[in-house]
């Protein structure tokens, strides 16, 4: 498809498991398009340069800075978002965990860290602090010094482990 600057094009792609569409110039961010066209508003833009990590959502599995990212991109993809951590309303075990460990405080950030933590977690099961910290590297956060972050994410890891043992 032909791209021409400043026209609006239909974007279509799967939001959180549901097929959704909307109308963005050629230039509109990805993170943009998110909040101000679907109304999905837990994507935070940060920096608007790739570097802060507030914008970080899933792009077919993988975490992606959606500043980086033009809406007609997405066209055909799955992203998800923070909004599709919860089970039926109820928080998620990270977002119960980070909740549990203090890890959050005046939660600007926060979105874009748990969606990083959350591929971080599909890929390794059973991460050490170094790993954790490591993969929160690309995070910039002011208030919360990471100690609450990395116990959070190890208190996950740990317990889905033990889950996945008692299931076999």
């Amino acid at each position: 498809m032909y791209i021409r600057s400043g026209e609006r094009h239909r974007v279509t792609l799967t939001l959180n498991g549901s097929e959704r569409s909307a109308y963005a110039e050629s230039r509109t961010q990805l993170c943009d398009f998110l909040r101000h066209r679907l109304g999905v508003t837990g994507t935070h833009v940060g920096c608007e340069h790739g570097v802060c990590g507030a914008c970080t959502v899933m792009i077919d599995g993988r975490a992606t800075r959606s500043c980086l990212m033009l809406a007609v991109q997405a066209e055909g993809h799955r992203v998800e978002t923070v909004e599709s951590l919860d089970k039926e309303g109820e928080l998620g075990d990270l977002q119960r965990a980070f909740r549990d460990h203090h890890a959050l405080q005046c939660g600007f950030c926060t979105a874009g860290i748990l969606m990083s933590c959350h591929e971080f977690l599909s890929r390794v099961h059973d991460p050490n602090e170094a790993q954790v910290r490591d993969m929160l590297s690309g995070h910039l956060c002011r208030c919360t010094g990471y100690t609450g972050i990395v116990q959070a994410v190890l208190a996950v890891a740990r317990t889905r482990q033990n889950n996945r043992e008692e299931e076999q």
